[in-house]
């Protein structure tokens, strides 16, 4: 969603006549879109916002902002914290920064506005600057209405709003126009898509699939309490939907799961599983888990354990428990120890990397038509891609082009990533 946000802010600082730069020493305009759902994340942050304040010594004509969920969160403590900054602006001021920055540059103040949490953002008349040349990201709603106790996000991004279904196929044809082969759907939980316009995710899902040009569907993130039938059936049948669900579980104690305000069990969660691989038996699926949570004991890790074990994740973002101030688990009793905690986590990386590799080894000498992306990182002569389930395939690079459909057969599977080789 950072992203996303990040490139409809670029687009709008065009408008007024910027352009985007990698040269920090060059830039006339320094904006840091933040995140603060782990601490992590807020960390990187303010140490960013600290390193770069050299900058802003060296030419003080440079306007430096902040934006995003840390912004949203830390308000006029920023500018306290980081007098150097020119702006603050909170998540639901995206189509505010050309304004606010054109006010700086005349006026020379600092600027803070955190206000419009939860309200309505106004992003169909702004042309994002879309960053790859393959895949985008389109956001379909923002906020959330969960309140998981240890998330910031409802906090920070307000209630679910849903965009009208008609914008968002506009975007899609428009990025699908601009030679996009993929778009990535986007929501704090998109199966919760339209309640409030009265429109629904597998209906857009449904109308998207039918849009002349695109290749590739995809979407996140989904919460299990709300991905319904009609979802799984708009995924078997859409020729264009990806066979990939993100589908964070968090844990796998029930106790621990109601503490989180999850609104499911371990039982509701496999039963889930069951009903998508029954019916989209080539299914890849992705989750979130959290270990070290406010009152988690050796018991209920061995139920997560035991859960990671039965599901068979093809992979699984793993995270320690962080303690978010403003969310009710801040505040329970039971914290575990930082000790504990890493010895946990190590062992779940341990199992999932075995599930993971499990399921890869699988797909050995299987043939798989791959959307390519473009070169590797590291090697020019090695290019990159994704099978349908989201898997990534490097293979030695040949006269391919990033937007290409070619078929793949696997070779090399490992933990995190498939090599192969190109079949003619």
């Amino acid at each position: 969603m950072n992203v996303a946000d990040s490139e409809r802010m670029a687009g709008l600082l065009k408008e007024i006549g910027y352009t985007l730069t990698d040269d920090f020493d060059e830039a006339d305009l320094l904006l840091i879109n933040t995140c603060c759902v782990r601490e992590t994340a807020e960390d990187k942050a303010f140490g960013k916002i600290g390193e770069l304040k050299r900058l802003k010594v060296k030419k003080p004509s440079l306007i430096f902002g902040v934006t995003g969920c840390m912004a949203q969160k830390e308000g006029e403590n920023l500018i306290k914290r980081a007098p150097h900054l020119d702006f603050v602006l909170g998540t639901g001021q995206i189509n505010e920064i050309a304004k606010v920055v054109e006010g700086i540059e005349t006026l020379h103040g600092q600027v803070v506005d955190v206000s419009n949490v939860g309200g309505k953002i106004n992003i169909e008349k702004i042309s994002p600057i879309r960053a790859g040349q393959v895949s985008t990201f389109v956001p379909i709603m923002y906020g959330c209405d969960n309140f998981c106790t240890y998330c910031i996000v409802p906090h920070v991004r307000g209630r679910e709003r849903s965009r009208s279904e008609e914008e968002i196929l506009a975007e899609i044809r428009g990025a699908v126009d601009s030679g996009f082969k993929e778009v990535t759907l986007l929501g704090q939980n998109v199966n919760s898509y339209g309640k409030d316009i009265g429109k629904t995710f597998s209906g857009l899902l449904t109308a998207a699939n039918e849009i002349s040009g695109l290749q590739r569907l995809r979407f996140m993130t989904s919460h299990p309490k709300d991905l319904s039938d009609e979802v799984i059936d708009a995924i078997a049948s859409g020729e264009k939907i990806c066979e990939h669900i993100h589908l964070p579980v968090q844990h796998g104690s029930d106790k621990i799961l109601k503490k989180m305000n999850r609104v499911y069990t371990a039982e509701k969660y496999l039963r889930l599983v069951e009903k998508i691989r029954a019916k989209i038996p080539e299914i890849s699926l992705t989750t979130d888990l959290i270990v070290g949570f406010p009152g988690e004991t050796e018991e209920d890790f061995r139920e997560l354990i035991n859960l990671i074990r039965e599901v068979k994740f093809d992979a699984a973002f793993t995270f320690i428990y962080s303690k978010r101030s403003g969310t009710p688990a801040a505040t329970f009793p039971d914290q575990i120890d930082d000790e504990t905690k890493h010895r946990r986590i190590e062992e779940l990386i341990k199992v999932q990397d075995e599930i993971s590799l499990e399921k890869n080894l699988a797909l050995k000498d299987k043939i798989f038509d791959i959307l390519v992306e473009g070169e590797s990182k590291t090697d020019k002569n090695i290019f990159t891609g994704r099978t349908r389930t989201n898997k990534l395939v490097l293979f030695k690079h040949g006269n391919e082009k990033p937007g290409d459909l070619i078929k793949v057969k696997i070779t090399q599977p490992q933990t995190w990533l498939l090599k192969g080789i190109r079949e003619i």
